[in-house]
């Protein structure tokens, strides 16, 4: 029985993660991107799959999926191919190391944690490495299922709801759980809760959230991420663009 839900299980993943034709973007990756990625840097990523429209539906944002840039030399020394550079949690394979190509096509982001060191950075790319095989956070067919049917009106108070898929196995990940955990072992701040305390303490405590409950728009939301625009980074001159004419003005009637 489970053989026969493991196997079910994989085919819809794998058929929820299919780029759907009809929504493919145009290519927008920008040369400059790679060049401008650090160790720990987060790249989240508009997907135009089936439970990528899902995801950016219910968290009303334009990012459905995360991946951590860990470099080349990290990657290969974890087993990676040439190229692989990011590790993902993949909805059909699990957490794995993939290159910059598995992104082509999509609208990025690239968002950069501040102050750590760099030995912090380094503790970030190696927690999330040795998950390296753990499989995608699915908790039984019935929430893949649900992904099948025509998709209702949902009101707010639901939709985070929706998006649990947790069954709180170790052994599994979410694309940006797995993140928000990496980063929240060496205690860097996501989106944490703020606690003030009754006796005059000016300054409030942080409280973690739990990493189970951020979604990849919560390090574009987070105030302790910078966005990184890659056109931006080597200077930009306004003045050195190159703009086409302006049509001739119409006839007034």
């Amino acid at each position: 029985m489970n053989t026969l839900r493991e196997r079910l299980g994989y085919w819809l993943s794998c058929w929820l993660s299919c780029p759907r034709p009809w929504h493919r973007a145009e290519n927008r990756i920008e040369s400059g991107v790679l060049a401008c990625l650090r160790p720990g840097d987060v790249l989240l990523v508009e997907g135009s799959s089936r439970l990528g429209t899902v995801i950016k539906y219910l968290t009303q944002s334009s990012w459905s999926h995360a991946a951590l840039f860990v470099g080349e030399d990290v990657a290969r020394r974890f087993g990676g191919r040439d190229g692989d550079c990011f590790i993902e949690a993949d909805l059909a394979e699990g957490v794995r190391l993939t290159g910059f190509a598995a992104f082509a096509g999509s609208p990025l982001r690239i968002c950069r944690p501040v102050g750590l060191t760099a030995e912090e950075l380094a503790a970030v790319v190696e927690f999330a490495c040795a998950r390296l095989g753990y499989r995608y956070d699915l908790r039984n067919i019935l929430d893949l299922a649900r992904y099948l049917l025509p998709l209702p009106p949902v009101p707010s108070r639901w939709r985070r709801h929706m998006l649990i898929l947790g069954s709180g196995d170790p052994t599994r990940a979410i694309c940006s759980t797995l993140i928000a955990e990496a980063f929240q072992s060496v205690r860097y701040p996501i989106l944490p809760l703020e606690e003030r305390a009754g006796d005059g303490q000016r300054a409030p405590r942080l409280r973690r959230r739990h990493y189970s409950l951020f979604t990849p728009r919560a390090f574009d939301l987070s105030p302790y991420f910078a966005v990184i625009k890659p056109k931006l980074v080597d200077g930009f001159d306004p003045h050195e663009l190159r703009w086409a004419a302006l049509p001739a003005a119409l006839p007034e009637p």
